[in-house]
């Protein structure tokens, strides 16, 4: 699956070994949608944060569902709004490319970047000693906000989700609107079962000529609940993006490997679907969403985005962005998310 987990522009006519592999897997299938013991926080400077002065980046390790788990605050003012973000995935993480697409959101917000369990730094420190389930990281991710609220000492927060970021984000809309001052969703995942058979099609379509696709893409169940399915589903994915390592052995293993942390939680999204389950919401919501996105799909999330009622709500399309719209356009997406603050919202 998101997020990314997206695409970092890594060169693939330069040859894919096992490390920049897992790189990529973790970058673009994981983008999708396709490791702290009890204690105070630690690694924290001598001063609390509304005494801090010039650029401050912070790493702390709190307590998270009862595992370390890694949070980045990075800021010139703590009293700057906070922006919290989460990663696509799941199993995977934002914070190594977040400067190319935060620079201009540090001019009006405090940046926090969390790796959730079994993911990035949260991982190196600790793995999660149980096999993660959607419902143990929408519990993580309440205990972040509050955690992220009380230690910048602000009652509400900005919060951006990337693809299955959104799982965990409208979680929190729908748990606790009063914590948000707006929410951002980012290609979200609205109904990925309907999403994934309409790639299905695509893919088939796309593929008619070739004997090994089409034989390989017929044999997919439309159910998409075996691990196979979803394996067969992104190798043709990427084949189709000009990535063709997705036929090689070191993929099948890594994709498999994932698996195992994973398919639980996959099987969980799938039977997700926002149209049926959150129809109103008590906060701003804002969508983003790629105009060429076929694995959350573009048309899916606009017509969920004009039955959905909001307080106040508004989507931007990006005309050359797929599914990971802050690697495709990281400009205008970092000002689109400032727009909405001024009040200049250009669709």
């Amino acid at each position: 699956m998101s997020s990314t987990p997206g695409n970092p522009g890594i060169d693939l006519q330069q040859g894919v070994n096992c490390s920049m592999l897992k790189t990529i897997m973790l970058t673009v299938l994981f983008s999708l949608l396709m490791p702290f013991h009890a204690g105070q926080a630690q690694n924290l400077p001598p001063q609390t944060p509304d005494k801090l002065q010039g650029d401050m980046t912070r790493s702390l390790t709190p307590d998270i569902g009862g595992i370390k788990q890694f949070i980045e605050i990075k800021t010139d003012d703590p009293g700057k709004p906070v922006l919290l973000f989460l990663s696509g995935g799941p199993g995977s993480s934002m914070l190594n490319n977040a400067a190319a697409f935060t620079r201009i959101l540090q001019t009006r917000f405090t940046i926090v970047q969390w790796d959730q369990r079994d993911a990035g730094r949260t991982l190196k420190l600790n793995p999660s000693p149980v096999q993660p389930t959607v419902e143990q990281m929408e519990s993580d991710t309440l205990q972040v906000i509050e955690f992220v609220r009380k230690e910048l000492k602000q009652d509400k927060i900005y919060l951006l989700g990337s693809s299955w970021g959104n799982v965990l984000g409208f979680h929190v809309v729908k748990q606790h609107p009063e914590w948000l001052h707006a929410y951002f969703a980012v290609n979200p995942v609205v109904s990925q079962l309907a999403s994934e058979q309409a790639l299905l099609a695509t893919l088939k379509a796309h593929f008619k000529d070739d004997p090994v696709a089409s034989k390989e893409l017929a044999g997919i169940d439309p159910a998409l609940d075996t691990d196979d399915d979803l394996y067969y589903l992104r190798k043709w994915l990427f084949h189709k993006e000009g990535k063709d390592f997705a036929s090689s052995k070191e993929f099948r293993d890594m994709f498999f490997q994932w698996a195992k942390t994973w398919s639980t939680v996959w099987k969980t999204v799938m039977t997700i679907d926002l149209r049926k389950s959150l129809t109103t919401v008590d906060c701003p919501v804002y969508f983003f969403v790629g105009k060429n996105d076929i694995q959350t799909s573009a048309g899916i999330t606009q017509e969920y985005f004009s039955a959905l009622q909001a307080p106040k709500k508004a989507l931007f399309l990006f005309e050359h962005s797929g599914h990971q719209i802050h690697h495709d356009e990281p400009e205008k997406f970092q000002r689109t998310v400032i727009g909405t603050l001024d009040g200049k919202q250009q669709r």
